[in-house]
């Protein structure tokens, strides 16, 4: 019997960084944008209607945040297992994290809208 859960879905969180691999990146910087899906664990937070009890997405962007704006990273798939791991650290409820980062200025010698990298973290 598995354990009932609930997702908690944060989308297009932006924040201004200076990740990347080129030198460029780190002197200019760039908005990046990160999505963040939590499989929680229902536990008695449904139930009892109590934010004690699961994972309060207003910390949790907080986190992101002081993730995201922290240190450098060359690679935002290292950043968004970082974001992962920090979460699910954070609030054991946390059974999976999902983050999503996109950068929408990625040095590439061609048009697009953004690079977008997805990391799963299974607590």
């Amino acid at each position: 019997m598995t354990t009932p859960t609930y997702l908690i879905t944060m989308k297009n969180c932006a924040f201004f960084a200076r990740h990347g691999v080129h030198d460029e990146e780190e002197f200019l910087g760039q908005r990046f944008f990160v999505d963040a899906e939590l499989e929680v664990e229902r536990g008695r937070a449904l139930a009892e209607d109590r934010i004690e009890d699961t994972v309060h997405y207003g910390i949790a962007f907080s986190e992101i945040e002081a993730i995201v704006t922290g240190r450098r990273h060359y690679l935002i798939e290292a950043l968004a297992l970082e974001i992962a791991e920090t979460l699910s650290a954070r609030w054991s409820q946390i059974r999976r994290a999902r983050i999503s980062i996109r950068k929408p200025n990625a040095p590439v010698p061609g048009v697009l809208d953004y690079v977008e990298v997805t990391v799963e973290h299974v607590a």
